[in-house]
C-alpha cells in the first residue's frame, strides 16, 4: 500500500469513524492509490492477481481504518460482481468509472445471502412489464453510496422466475436514498438506505438472471473480502498490545503468541481457500473461518485493553483505541452476523446427523 494513503489513513481514521472528515474524501483517497485494482485482470484494466491479494490490500487499509476498509469492501465487491457477470455490456459502461473511482460501488446483496440460505425472504418484488420489469421494496442498510454518484447491487424476487440479481444507478427514477443514518461509529462511509418505488429495469441492467447460482459463485468474494476488516483490525490490535507488553514484561504474551498464531492460521486458510474455489461449493468452512475472525478481534481488542491497562482508558495516552474498541463491535453484526452464521452451521450440524 502506498505511504501517501497510508499517511492519510493515519491522519484522518478518528475523524472518519467519528463523522468529522468528509466521507467524500475516502473514495478519491482509496482510488488514487489504485487498491481497487488489485486482484482484477490486467486485461479489464486492473494491476492483476486474484481475489486473495484483493482481500490483503483491504485488511492492510482495515489496519489504519475500518471506515475506510468497509467503504472499500463495498466499492471492491461490486467490482467483483461485474468481473463475473455474464452481462459485458454491463461491466463495460461501469468497470472503468468504479477502478478509478468516479463511480461509487455498494453491494446490497447481504439480504440476498440471508435469502440464499433460508434466512429471510428478498426485500424487493420484480413485477414483469413489456420489456422488463418495475421493481418495489427497500434496501434499509447499503453502505458507499456517495451522493455525486453510485450503482447498487440489489437482488429482486420475480414471479415464477429465479430471483435476479440487478445493478441500479443512483438518479434512476423511482430511486430514493436516504439521508447518512446514525450510525455508532464508521459514519463517514455514506451508509444510508434505499426505497425503489416503480423503478423500471430491462434486460440490460442484469447482473445475473439466476441470482441463487450467481450468488454461491460470488460468495467467497464477498464473505472473503469482508474477512478482510477483521484480520486489518485484530493485527493492529495485537501489535499495539504487544508494544504494551514488550514495555511492562506483562504476563500476557503466552496469549498474545496464541492469537497471533491463530490470526495467522485462519488467514492463511481464509486466503488458500478463496484462492484454490472450494469455497464455491463448500460454504460451511468459509462461514467457521468468518467466525474465528470475529472472535481474534474480540479478544485482540481485549490484549490491547489489558496489556494498556488505564492508559488505554484514557484518550491521549492511547492513540486509536477507542476507535478500535468501537471497531470491534461492528465486526459480529455486520451481515452475515456472528449469530446468523451461528444458526446456519447449527441447520448443517443437524442435516449432517440425520
Amino acid at each position: 500500500m502506498s505511504e501517501p494513503l497510508v499517511a492519510w489513513l493515519r491522519e484522518h481514521a478518528d475523524g472518519l469513524d467519528e463523522g468529522r472528515a468528509d466521507p467524500a474524501w475516502v473514495l478519491p483517497a482509496l482510488a488514487a492509490a489504485d487498491v481497487f485494482r488489485v486482484g482484477v485482470p490486467v486485461r479489464d484494466g486492473g494491476s492483476g492477481g486474484d481475489t486473495g491479494d484483493a482481500i490483503e490490500a483491504l485488511a492492510r487499509v482495515a489496519e489504519h481504518s475500518l471506515t475506510a476498509a468497509f467503504v472499500f469492501w463495498g466499492h471492491r465487491t461490486f467490482v467483483e460482481y461485474l468481473l463475473q457477470s455474464p452481462n459485458a455490456a454491463l461491466r463495460e459502461r461501469w468497470l472503468a468509472r468504479l477502478l478509478d473511482g468516479r463511480v461509487a460501488g455498494a453491494t446490497a446483496l447481504s439480504n440476498a445471502m440471508k435469502f440464499l440460505s433460508g434466512v429471510e425472504s428478498l426485500q424487493i418484488d420484480a413485477v414483469k412489464r413489456t420489456g422488463g420489469w418495475r421493481l418495489q421494496g427497500q434496501m434499509p442498510w447499503v453502505t458507499n453510496l456517495r451522493p455525486s454518484g453510485f450503482v447498487v447491487a440489489a437482488a429482486v424476487a420475480r414471479e415464477n422466475a429465479p430471483a435476479a440479481i440487478v445493478a441500479l444507478d443512483h438518479d434512476r427514477r423511482g430511486l430514493a436514498r436516504s439521508p447518512d443514518l446514525d450510525l455508532l461509529g464508521l459514519r463517514s462511509s455514506h451508509t444510508a438506505a434505499i426505497r425503489l418505488d416503480g423503478v423500471e429495469i430491462d434486460d440490460g441492467d442484469l447482473l445475473a438472471a439466476d441470482g441463487p447460482a450467481f450468488l454461491r459463485r460470488v460468495r467467497p468474494a464477498f464473505l472473503g473480502l469482508q474477512c478482510g476488516l477483521s484480520i486489518g483490525l485484530a493485527r493492529t490490535s495485537l501489535a499495539a498490545a504487544r508494544q504494551a507488553a514488550a514495555d511492562t514484561r506483562h504476563a500476557l504474551r503466552p496469549r498474545l503468541a496464541e492469537v497471533q498464531q491463530r490470526l495467522d492460521d485462519t488467514t492463511g486458510r481464509l486466503l488458500t481457500g478463496v484462492r484454490d474455489g472450494r469455497f464455491v461449493e463448500q460454504a460451511v468452512p468459509l462461514f467457521r473461518l468468518r467466525l474465528t475472525l470475529s472472535e481474534v478481534v474480540q479478544d485482540a481488542v481485549q490484549l490491547e485493553l489489558q496489556t494498556g491497562g488505564g492508559r488505554a482508558y484514557l484518550l491521549d495516552r492511547t492513540a486509536g483505541f477507542a476507535r478500535r474498541w468501537r471497531e470491534a463491535a461492528f465486526v459480529p453484526i455486520v451481515t452475515p452476523s456472528v449469530s446468523q452464521l451461528e444458526a446456519e452451521l447449527l441447520k448443517h450440524a443437524v442435516v449432517a446427523a440425520r
